[in-house]
């Protein structure tokens, strides 16, 4: 069973005394939508590509996709609506054995508490007419949850999506915080917000019991910059505490705002590599679009609120080539030791497409290029070692380099798609 804390640097997560690269597959729909045989397969297939966390919502999920299991976390009312006070211990028994079997499999589960749909003036709880949780009821259902599954030193994500709209709604999250840290003190905790929000309260900001930062770049094709932009953001937050993209651009998610057009396996990659460079080095999150809803042909979906395109069935999703290249990245971290990489702004090209970052000390460094140029360093790289990765086709390449007046120029390479360039001081 993997126990994760924070390294003293509050840059990464560590295991053992080990680095840990956090790589989260998205399956928010899980304990809803999927038959425990679906899930063993799930389990094995994503463990042999590398993910080791598993982001899920302890709820039903708003936006997922229809299911035949028809099972709820809580009792229903003659009008649909959730009797908050009355939980489904079936419901949870059942998500307690899913959670045993990624474990036992060396995933970490990330279970999110209360996602925004449940809490009141969210965004999402204004699109909705639906009964919301009333607060009362948050204490007994997370000391519940924690009850059942703090065992499995799971990562409690206390909000999900959210855009802290008011006090009232941030009452939900600081009360889930604080019993789930009375409750389970060596649990990480942390926060999963609304795509594109950078600003968190000052309350969470200064929590002494957040322990990392998500955030979200989300899936709207005129902001994919965020990536990059939040990575730099979160990083120089005034408390100093790891960062990862918990919610980029997922594999053939059609544009938010039902624009036409899908994210590409080079689009999910490239979101993914561009956070790592600029400030989210603890790890990443990849999504399939099919997976998070667990969707199966011929059943309904629709989202009220950003109005996606048609997800794939699971099974076609769960093979989408993107996965593979995020498991890569790991592999990059891991087999290098790109542990606790930080932001270095030495690229010169006429672009912030083009991401860098080094390892303290600068023993190591690592240049991700999403199309082809003449890269130009201000760093003179002479005593480094240079490897070019190609990314899509996974080849690797000697880089070709001169340097002059302390600035490096890497001529152009021979791969026609995106590239990572590792440089290891000699």
């Amino acid at each position: 069973m993997i126990k994760l804390k924070i390294s003293d640097n509050k840059r990464y997560f560590v295991h053992e005394g080990k680095p840990f690269f956090y790589l989260a597959d998205t399956v928010w729909s899980a304990f809803t939508n999927i038959t425990l045989e679906e899930w063993a397969y799930y389990l094995d297939y994503r463990r042999s590509q590398g993910f080791n966390v598993l982001q899920i919502n302890l709820l039903q999920q708003w936006d997922a996709s229809g299911s035949d299991l028809d099972i709820k976390p809580f009792a229903v009312n003659p009008d649909g609506s959730f009797d908050f006070q009355a939980l489904n211990e079936a419901y949870f028994a059942r998500a307690e054995k899913m959670v045993q079997m990624a474990v036992e499999r060396g995933f970490v589960p990330a279970l999110v508490l209360l996602w925004c749909n449940y809490i009141p003036d969210t965004w999402a709880g204004r699109l909705r007419e639906e009964k919301k949780m009333p607060l009362d009821a948050v204490e007994p259902y997370v000391r519940y949850a924690a009850g059942i599954f703090s065992k499995f030193h799971p990562i409690y994500v206390i909000s999900g999506d959210t855009d802290f709209p008011s006090e009232r709604a941030n009452e939900y999250y600081r009360t889930a915080l604080s019993i789930v840290k009375e409750i389970s003190p060596e649990c990480l905790t942390t926060l999963h917000i609304q795509g594109r929000l950078v600003e968190l309260p000052e309350a969470f900001i200064h929590h002494p019991d957040l322990d990392f930062y998500m955030y979200q770049s989300g899936h709207n094709s005129e902001f994919q910059h965020m990536a990059y932009d939040m990575a730099l953001d979160f990083y120089n937050k005034p408390v100093t505490r790891p960062v990862l993209n918990a919610e980029p651009c997922y594999e053939m998610m059609g544009y938010s705002r039902r624009v036409y057009g899908r994210y590409t396996r080079s689009d999910v990659r490239k979101a993914a590599w561009q956070s790592l460079l600029s400030g989210a080095a603890a790890g990443i999150t990849y999504g399939a679009h099919g997976i998070w809803s667990w969707h199966k042909k011929g059943k309904s979906f629709g989202v009220t609120g950003e109005g996606f395109d048609a997800p794939y069935d699971w099974a076609t999703a769960l093979k989408f080539e993107g996965a593979w290249d995020y498991g890569f990245a790991k592999w990059l971290f891991e087999t290098y030791d790109l542990t606790g990489l930080q932001p270095w702004d030495i690229v010169m090209n006429h672009t912030r497409e083009i991401r860098a970052a080094a390892t303290p000390g600068y023993e190591k460094a690592a240049i991700y290029v999403p199309v082809n140029t003449v890269l130009k360093l201000n760093a003179d790289l002479t005593d480094y070692e240079m490897t070019i990765f190609d990314l899509e086709n996974r080849r690797i390449a000697s880089a070709l380099v001169s340097t002059q007046d302390n600035m490096t120029v890497m001529d152009m390479h021979p791969f026609e798609g995106d590239v990572l360039l590792v440089a290891v001081r000699k």
